[in-house]
């Protein structure tokens, strides 16, 4: 990668160079030192005069953990290859405060595992919990190659799921905006023009003055209720209880259900796959999943079975149970736990659901791409016949 060609070991800081040598503080050092470094911290948020990012977006934390895992393989330290990434990032960027801090957590005798926890923002527990069981069997860079891997399949999961919305999305605001234009602007001149004229209307056409005098007259307090529902809904999407019905609707949802299900599962499978193949123990790579779970319904499933596994090692049945996972999916997990090869059978499962997903995002565009051609074409239609009947009947009614 690009950090590995840029830097080498002999170019790396001193104070960097001297981490894997750095002793375990005392209780008293290491206060003291906590203290000058959140110092150092608030002082190096402003930078410039202006705030400097503290976090990392999800596509630089996948970025960081690749070139980390290069340059740990090109033979550099922990702490020099993290003093590399933090000098290469901008001033003021999230990349370049979290690897400072955490190269300098590094040099005070912390773990990189724990020095990581403090950046719950930006690595979610199962990087922590990953770069853990790293530290316990000595294999770092192949924990760090893994975790790559992890963050690009879900990014190119989101990737998918975000491409299939904004077709939809930006056909709906056309058609939206299109009918509210023709509703407020020029539906009312041709209405000054019908009254002008003394002309008789047509049933459709007086229905959509109508609804133009409605929009034009509480057109304000309309947009004015959107926006107060559009920020309860937001504050109430982001409680427990809102959280489960709009995820239990996504599950059951026509078109949207089987991306959101089939997402789930294969991110499931592939989580608990990566968590267990680095020696991560079963109820606490459950826990994991539970937390970095994106439907909270699903997570709560977890949690129940997490709740029910008894001997630590079955995960299948407790997961059958729960009655929120297909049942294909806990029968080929159980073959795995029968066979002993559960890594195996969590990488069948997530590429198969993968695969539901790719053919479910296909389905939803393409039912949905003549639904909204069809929706837009009623709405603008009407709006299009009803005046053209008016004019059509204009010589009529001025030859009486």
């Amino acid at each position: 990668m690009g950090y590995a060609r840029r830097h080498t070991p002999s170019a790396t800081p001193s104070a960097a160079s001297a981490a894997p040598q750095a002793s375990a503080p005392s209780p008293s050092a290491k206060g003291a030192g906590a203290k000058d470094g959140r110092k150092q911290s608030l002082l190096s948020m402003q930078i410039g005069g202006t705030s400097a990012r503290t976090t990392m977006k999800r596509v630089e934390v996948l970025l960081f953990t690749s070139e980390l895992a290069d340059l740990i393989e090109a033979g550099m330290t922990l702490g020099q290859a993290l003093q590399a990434l933090a000098n290469q990032g901008e001033e003021g960027s999230g990349q370049r405060y979290v690897c400072q801090d955490l190269c300098d957590r590094i040099v005070r005798g912390e773990s990189f595992s724990d020095a990581c926890a403090h950046h719950p923002k930006t690595f979610e527990p199962l990087y922590s919990n990953m770069l853990r069981a790293a530290e316990a069997s000595g294999a770092m860079v192949s924990v760090l190659r893994r975790l790559g891997d992890h963050y690009e399949r879900y990014d190119n999961m989101r990737g998918k799921i975000k491409g299939a919305m904004s077709y939809p999305i930006i056909v709906l605001c056309f058609g939206v905006c299109a009918v509210i234009g023709a509703l407020s602007w020029l539906v009312p001149k041709f209405d000054k023009v019908f009254k002008a004229l003394g002309a008789t209307l047509p049933a459709p056409t007086r229905a959509l003055i109508a609804l133009s005098d409605f929009m034009v007259n509480y057109g304000w307090f309309l947009a004015g209720g959107a926006v107060v529902f559009a920020l309860w809904f937001r504050k109430w999407s982001k409680t427990e209880s809102g959280r489960l019905r709009i995820d239990g609707w996504k599950l059951r949802a026509p078109l949207i259900s089987g991306i959101v299900a089939n997402g789930a599962y294969s991110t499931l499978a592939y989580t608990l796959k990566t968590l267990l193949t680095n020696g991560v123990n079963v109820l606490q790579a459950l826990k994991i999943s539970e937390e970095t779970c994106s439907n909270t319904v699903i997570a709560k499933a977890l949690a129940e079975a997490r709740r029910r596994v008894t001997d630590g090692t079955s995960i299948s049945g407790p997961l059958a149970a729960s009655g929120a996972f297909p049942r294909m999916m806990t029968d080929m997990l159980a073959i795995g736990e029968q066979a002993g090869d559960m890594a195996s059978s969590l990488e069948h499962i997530g590429k198969r659901y993968e695969k539901d997903m790719d053919r479910c995002i296909a389905s939803f565009t393409n039912a949905l791409e003549p639904i909204m051609i069809v929706s837009i074409a009623v709405a603008v239609g009407f709006v299009a016949v009803a005046i053209l009947m008016a004019v059509l009947e204009l010589p009529n009614t001025l030859g009486h």
